[in-house]
């Protein structure tokens, strides 16, 4: 794993769960970042519209390679 790699933070949202927001973020920051390595979610919240969760967001620090 030698390298060196960059770290970048994102939000992911959805309206089915925090795992799906993470998956939301990842797959639209692969979309311009490319060899992502690992990822790390340093907090997680919501939205609520009279009474109920309509939304769930994530916050995502992603990590990749820099490329040369």
């Amino acid at each position: 794993m030698a390298g060196t790699y960059k770290k970048i933070e994102i939000i992911g949202t959805s309206t089915v769960s925090f795992a799906e927001a993470v998956k939301a973020g990842v797959a639209e920051a692969a979309k311009t970042v490319h060899d992502m390595s690992w990822f790390e979610v340093s907090e997680m919240h919501g939205q609520i519209k009279d009474g109920k969760v309509t939304e769930f967001q994530a916050v995502i620090k992603i990590g990749f390679k820099i490329e040369h």
